[in-house]
């Protein structure tokens, strides 16, 4: 009879700790410093996510190597759904292929929750830059040989690998300075240090709009509604270039199926706000939801192509 007794206040203790997730803050981390473009991104979804879920969302920066360092503490965190990963592309997919030792495997290591964005990049220069199109950047590129600095978010990230991208297709050459995100990389173009960048639409728009930059050109089939004036790298004749990134959540691996489907529904009511949708829009990235089972799908199908992209690019890191 007591043992009896005792297992049903312990299957009702359990069951009461799997219905009441989450009962304190939930930490997102980021492997970029603030002021970059998956903090924008985040920030943006904040709010309503904290509604959806009834808790509070600590947002936090582990910066360091291409996001790296923040992908590296969120798979050696408990397993809870308490700490989760906000990723790009080039930390999800492009640095296992790019770096000889990655500290992680994406597919091994985490439990992928919700994809929650897409966006291509905009190819921008500083102000100062005499080239008013991509056509006339690489002309003067190919006029001055080493003497071009690129900027990006880090070794290994999107916005290192599509200048690698553009070079190889045009035969320019350009100096990479990596930087430890795009806050800082962006402070540096605008200063001058470096002469060009591909970054994310949100970001580079605010950037293009405010007169600080020059776009190019965008890495997306279509125009964007973010730059309207602005052409696809495509439309330019310069190179047949086509990238768009994509921003996901992820936990780490062994995270419970029900934290797991309580977290990627969450994201799912966020991203199907008609209000957040509208402000995504209007910063360039497209609203991009999918579940776990299907986000686990398309990162499955992502990594190859990236890493055939990062071997076609010659692009290699230890």
């Amino acid at each position: 009879m007591i043992q009896t007794l005792l297992l049903s206040v312990m299957l009702a203790m359990t069951f009461h700790a799997q219905a009441a997730y989450p009962d304190k803050p939930i930490k997102i981390i980021i492997g970029f410093p603030a002021g970059g473009p998956l903090d924008a991104h985040l920030r943006l979804l904040v709010e309503r996510l904290q509604s959806a879920l009834g808790q509070t969302v600590i947002v936090d920066y582990k910066a360091g190597a291409g996001g790296t360092v923040g992908a590296q503490f969120v798979a050696q965190s408990p397993p809870d759904g308490y700490t989760l990963l906000l990723a790009n592309t080039g930390t999800m997919v492009i640095n296992p292929a790019i770096y000889t030792k990655a500290p992680y495997d994406t597919l091994r290591d985490f439990q992928p929750i919700a994809r929650t964005a897409q966006q291509p990049l905009a190819l921008i220069v500083n102000k100062d830059v005499t080239a008013n199109s991509l056509k006339e950047f690489v002309a003067y590129a190919k006029a001055n040989p080493g003497k071009l600095n690129y900027g990006s978010a880090g070794n290994g990230g999107i916005s290192h690998l599509v200048p690698e991208m553009l070079k190889s297709e045009t035969g320019i050459f350009m100096v990479h300075i990596p930087f430890k995100g795009s806050a800082p990389a962006f402070t540096d173009l605008i200063a001058g240090h470096v002469q060009f960048m591909a970054e994310s639409v949100p970001q580079a728009a605010n950037y293009a709009k405010q007169g600080k930059v020059k776009a190019l050109a965008v890495t997306s089939a279509k125009r964007n509604p973010a730059l309207p004036n602005t052409p696809t790298v495509i439309e330019t004749g310069v190179a047949n270039l086509e990238v768009v990134g994509f921003y996901g959540i992820l936990a780490p691996k062994g995270t419970p199926a029900d934290v797991t489907m309580k977290l990627s529904q969450a994201f799912k009511e966020t991203l199907e706000s008609p209000d957040i949708q509208k402000k995504m829009i209007e910063q360039g990235a497209d609203p991009a939801y999918l579940n776990a089972d299907q986000f686990t799908k398309f990162l499955t199908a992502e990594m190859p192509r990236w890493a055939k992209v990062v071997k076609q690019a010659g692009a290699k890191l230890d």
